[in-house]
Formats: structure tokens, C-alpha cells, sequence
């Protein structure tokens, strides 16, 4: 794999750590931070999807911030850009495996995803439980609603043009989903085209993300999942509604499910307990494997 630090800055409270960007072997870019022995491997939301720079990486550094201070490297691994038609969530799953065995020596401590990169955490936990020591998926569930589908299609048709500003409006959406607020949605998406518009690219890639995510249906494999999975979820979320998560994990034999409450899709994955409650399932895995060993 090859590194650029390409970030590394002070702030009055936190030190922001460095940020090493990269490609492994098989096309599959990266984001890097924390300098601990162990290995967090982070699916992010699609469809599409960069490395965070600037206030987004900063606001993530500190989302992860109980990982890297217990010893953790962060990981934020995106999806194949050269995904040809047809390739489905499944198959992003193998694509992840094949990162794990090819460039972690076949293992992760902690593999987790959120929206987009928890839909194939599912997959990830069903067909290569070998792959990782604990699993967590956030904002995620067997599958995506018809609301959410639709807007990720608009997201991923500006994602395909380079158009800074439907991809803005599209992410407004996920921000104030309430069908009242237009008018706040208006007024916020010139920011956040602001905030994603130097890094953003021109990907087709998007279009086949997303309809793998219209055609995603992971009950057939949820039952064959062996290893306890943590599913953070917001109970206002209208990607995942409260339905659909109740009933993926009642699906996954060892499923611990965590609400946030009052929390829709953003404010869940971007949500401060979300790194210490990934941390304390980790370490109460880690327990359990010693207890059954001893």
C-alpha cells in the first residue's frame, strides 16, 4: 500500500491526528489515523463516498476518539471505483474480505459500517465471519426504505455528474427529512456543497451502488450470521425505519441492538456514544472469548 499525510492540526482542546491516505493492491482507497497495534476497518454510507478531509475528518477523528485512545487504527476504507454493472452488496462484502486477507494478514479486530458500508456488514458477518473479532453496524438494517432509495438516487446521479450541488441537496434531505421543512433544506445545501465540492469527482460507479442498494434484501443471509453483531439504530431514522431494524435483529441469532432515541439517520451515525459503545462491545467480545478459552 502506498501513504500521503496529507493532514495535521491543533485545535485549543484536541489535537487532530495525522491523516494518511492511500490505495491497497485491488483499487480500494483509504483513509488512516491513530497509531495504536490494533485495526478498526470503517465501511462508509454510499452511495459513493470520499476520505474526509477538513471539518468532516476532524468531526470523525472525534467520533472515534474512546477507538484511538484504547490502542485502535482507524481504517476508512471505501468501496472499488472500477465496480462493473451488476456488482451487488454481497459482492462489496468480498471485496472488503479480500482487503482483510490481502493486506491485514486475514484480520481485523473491529470491522463496522454505517448505512451504505452497515448493509454490507451484513453480508461482511454472514460470509466471512473469519475476517474480523467484532462487528458493528450502524444505521443499517436488512434493508433500505423506499424514501431512502429514492433520494440515494438523486445522490447518485449528481455523485456521476461531479455536481457539487445535488449531491448537497440530496444530503440535506438525510439532514431534515421532514417533508415541512423545504425551506431550512434550501438554505442549508449551499454549505454542505461547500463542503463537499473540492473533493468531489465525477463517479458511475455511484449509479451501480445504488442500484445494488434498491436491490439489497438481506434476510435470506442474516439467519447464517454466527457471531454477535452490534446494531446501533435511531428509532426516527427514515432510511432504516423502526420496523425493518426490530426485525433484522430478531433475524441475527446474537444481535445487540441499541437505540438512540430521538435520532434520525445522520444525527445516529454522526452520534458521540458511537464510538464508545463500538469500544465496550469490542471489549465485552474479547471477555467472552477469554472466558471460553480459560
Amino acid at each position: 500500500m502506498r501513504t500521503t499525510s496529507i493532514e495535521h492540526r491543533r485545535t485549543a482542546h484536541y489535537r487532530t491526528p495525522e491523516l494518511q491516505t492511500g490505495t491497497f493492491a485491488n483499487g480500494m482507497s483509504y483513509g488512516a489515523w491513530g497509531a495504536g497495534p490494533k485495526n478498526l476497518l470503517w465501511m462508509p454510507g454510499g452511495p459513493g463516498g470520499s476520505v474526509p478531509t477538513g471539518s468532516m475528518y476532524r468531526a470523525m477523528t472525534r467520533l472515534f476518539r474512546p477507538l484511538t485512545d484504547d490502542g485502535y487504527r482507524i481504517w476508512w476504507v471505501l468501496r472499488r471505483t472500477d465496480i462493473p454493472e451488476g456488482h451487488t452488496v454481497a459482492d462489496m462484502a468480498d471485496d472488503y474480505a479480500a482487503v482483510i486477507r490481502e493486506e491485514f494478514g486475514g484480520r481485523v479486530d473491529i470491522a463496522a459500517g454505517v448505512s451504505y458500508g452497515g448493509m454490507i456488514g451484513q453480508y461482511l458477518a454472514a460470509r466471512h465471519p473469519e475476517t474480523f473479532g467484532t462487528v458493528a453496524l450502524v444505521a443499517a438494517a436488512w434493508r433500505a426504505s423506499a424514501w431512502a432509495v429514492e433520494v440515494d438516487r438523486r445522490l447518485a446521479e449528481a455523485t456521476a455528474r461531479g455536481e457539487a450541488a445535488g449531491v448537497a441537496e440530496a444530503m440535506a434531505s438525510y439532514v431534515l427529512p421532514d417533508e415541512r421543512l423545504t425551506r431550512p433544506r434550501r438554505l442549508l445545501a449551499p454549505a454542505l456543497a461547500r463542503m463537499v465540492g473540492r473533493d468531489l469527482q465525477a463517479d458511475d460507479a455511484a449509479l451501480v451502488e445504488w442500484r445494488a442498494e434498491a436491490a439489497f434484501d438481506a434476510r435470506p443471509v442474516l439467519g447464517e450470521i454466527t457471531v454477535p453483531v452490534l446494531l446501533l439504530a435511531g428509532d426516527r431514522d427514515r432510511c432504516f425505519e423502526r420496523e425493518t431494524v426490530v426485525e433484522t435483529a430478531a433475524l441475527i441469532p446474537h444481535c445487540t441492538l441499541v437505540w438512540y432515541r430521538g435520532r434520525g439517520h445522520m444525527r445516529t451515525a454522526m452520534d458521540a456514544r458511537v464510538g464508545r459503545d463500538i469500544l465496550q462491545f469490542a471489549r465485552a467480545n474479547e471477555r467472552a472469548r477469554a472466558a471460553r478459552s480459560a
